[in-house]
């Protein structure tokens, strides 16, 4: 008996995650039919859009890669951030509970203060510090309250080759600076987005019951401060490319390079839950760097 294949939505495909989850689906033609839309083919802000969108297609599986993720843009862009990080989720998820979809939905280390010593877990109370922690716990928070099949998925610190992330200014700033302070007083998991992608299509394989639903937390292992990542990213990149001249990176303190919004000291998230139930493990953000940043520089 040939294998079901399930209707896949994907938004938000111009992104980080999105673009390589797409690329990803795409190839297992077996398995899944690929809807990818990035915001001007499907703005999730837009009630009527999602629903159209939705009805038309009746996925059996709405993957929620669009976000606000302008940490310190947020601070002054407040409705827009609500709009698309708590709003948008909120119509995808009840569309998603009408057609009996599975919501997997990817959120942030952002909802936590980061006060704790210890890594977070998914039990932990939330407490965001900024406009966009608050604006993807509203999001979370509306997923769940529409009682729709959900997965959120907690990360952090996403790099990729699409899009703007730490790994890419590193390297431009690089190229231009023979001296670089970087932040040596907050702590994470630096998480490739091509794991994340491929830890929610291990999801949407695996996803059978209603008891699977809920938060879980996935990033990169092990756990370092943006300090120790930029020491990384230069090492790899010397290593890739005889020609590039690493800058000397200097360890500096939050409290020296002020932003709009704060970020929390401690970003880094226990993913044993992901493990137990899924069977997915840590993303290694180390072999990842050295597999893949050579198309970092393209």
């Amino acid at each position: 008996m040939p294998q079901a294949i399930n209707k896949v939505l994907v938004t938000g495909s111009n992104g980080q995650v999105g673009c390589l989850l797409s690329q990803k689906l795409e190839r297992l033609k077996d398995e899944f039919k690929l809807y990818s839309f990035d915001r001007e083919a499907l703005d999730i802000t837009s009630q009527d859009d999602v629903v159209k969108k939705i009805d038309d297609i009746q996925p059996d599986i709405i993957i929620n890669c669009a976000a606000h993720t302008g940490v310190d843009k947020a601070e002054t862009d407040i409705e827009n951030s609500f709009a698309i990080n708590e709003l948008g989720p909120k119509y995808l998820a009840e569309q998603a509970l009408k057609n009996d979809a599975l919501l997997i939905h990817i959120s942030t280390d952002y909802v936590f203060d980061g006060n704790k010593t210890e890594p977070y877990n998914e039990t932990d109370k939330p407490n965001p510090k900024g406009v966009y922690g608050k604006s993807k716990l509203a999001g979370e928070l509306a997923i769940q309250n529409t009682g729709c099949k959900n997965v959120i998925l907690r990360t952090s610190w996403v790099f990729g080759e699409h899009g703007n992330n730490f790994v890419k200014t590193m390297l431009k700033l690089g190229k231009t600076k023979e001296k670089l302070g970087v932040i040596g007083d907050q702590f994470g998991g630096p998480t490739y987005a091509g794991d994340i992608a491929d830890a929610i299509i291990i999801i949407s394989k695996k996803y059978q019951i209603r008891e699977q639903s809920g938060v879980y937390h996935y990033s990169g292992h092990p756990h370092v401060s943006w300090y120790e990542l930029a020491c990384e990213i230069f090492n790899v990149a010397t290593k890739i490319d005889d020609n590039y001249k690493a800058p000397q990176v200097i360890k500096i303190r939050s409290i020296e390079y002020p932003l709009p919004a704060v970020r929390p000291a401690n970003s880094r998230l226990n993913c044993n839950k992901l493990y137990k139930n899924f069977n997915i493990s840590e993303s290694d953000w180390n072999k990842q760097l050295n597999e893949n940043l050579e198309g970092f520089f393209k």
